[in-house]
């Protein structure tokens, strides 16, 4: 369960609204792994939660945390990073600490991944920086490559060990060697990567609307079309049929299919 009471200070909402919450940016997204209809929703106001599929929402927490990046590598440990935060949360987001590693040049990451095969191995992307990596569950970084990781706004480790990164410039990038080289692999604006739980060569991407793969990559197919574009993708590992994907015109968009179809489940 992703329940969030968190810091001091916080909002509460005890009321949920019907929609997408009303927020400047939608950053990120969750899927609570025991449950495909318990989501979380990073904005550039905080947190925001759903126990229905995301027709209701209420106020998560982290009140005015720009939360640009969610990952959940377990079932109590919960990044969060963006904007000049990073936190991890060791009981399911009821509670939240600051990280402060070394070796960064700020703390503004626009893209965060963990690895799938090593939950203490993480990557950061830093706006205007470059790629970083740590080994010891952010304590410290290194960097990896400024050619990549400046312009970085999603950012996806597959278990074969590819890093997938997409870039609001290059597109579609693929690294196999650990972030030391890259290649295109499409040419596409993206705002969000998601890697099926159970399946990881099937693959979803958004930018001017959803693309799936099915092959780990190396060909994609346009399977829904979004004029105001799209950027939060998340799968569900309980039921890995489900995905969600938020759309810049504040709707949520819901798929049971795999990726291949998908419907409107909530907005204005």
């Amino acid at each position: 369960m992703l329940a969030l009471t968190a810091a001091a200070g916080v909002h509460r909402q005890t009321v949920a609204s019907t929609g997408i919450p009303s927020a400047p940016d939608y950053h990120s997204l969750l899927v609570d792994p025991s449950n495909p209809r318990k989501l979380m929703l990073g904005t550039h106001l905080g947190l925001f939660l759903s126990s229905d599929g995301g027709v209701h929402w209420r106020a998560g927490g982290l009140a005015g945390d720009d939360a640009m990046n969610l990952a959940q590598p377990s079932r109590a440990t919960i990044w969060l990073a963006g904007h000049d935060v990073f936190k991890r949360s060791r009981d399911s987001g009821r509670r939240w600490m600051d990280v402060r590693p070394t070796g960064l040049p700020s703390l503004d990451i626009h893209a965060f991944a963990v690895d799938p095969r090593n939950p203490k191995k993480l990557w950061a992307a830093i706006a205007g920086q470059g790629l970083y990596t740590s080994v010891n569950d952010g304590g410290s970084f290194r960097l990896v490559s400024r050619a990549v990781g400046g312009g970085l706004m999603a950012l996806a480790v597959l278990p074969d060990g590819r890093i997938l990164a997409g870039d609001m410039g290059s597109g579609l990038l693929e690294s196999r060697n650990q972030g030391r080289s890259w290649a295109q692999v499409l040419r596409a604006q993206l705002m969000g990567l998601a890697v099926n739980p159970r399946d990881p060569r099937r693959l979803l991407a958004t930018g001017a609307g959803i693309a799936l793969s099915i092959n780990g990559g190396a060909t994609w197919r346009s399977v829904f079309n979004l004029a105001a574009g799209a950027g939060p993708v998340a799968w569900s590992k309980s039921d890995p049929k489900v995905a969600y994907v938020v759309g810049f015109d504040r709707s949520l968009y819901r798929t049971t299919d795999g990726g291949r179809r998908w419907q409107r489940v909530g907005g204005k």
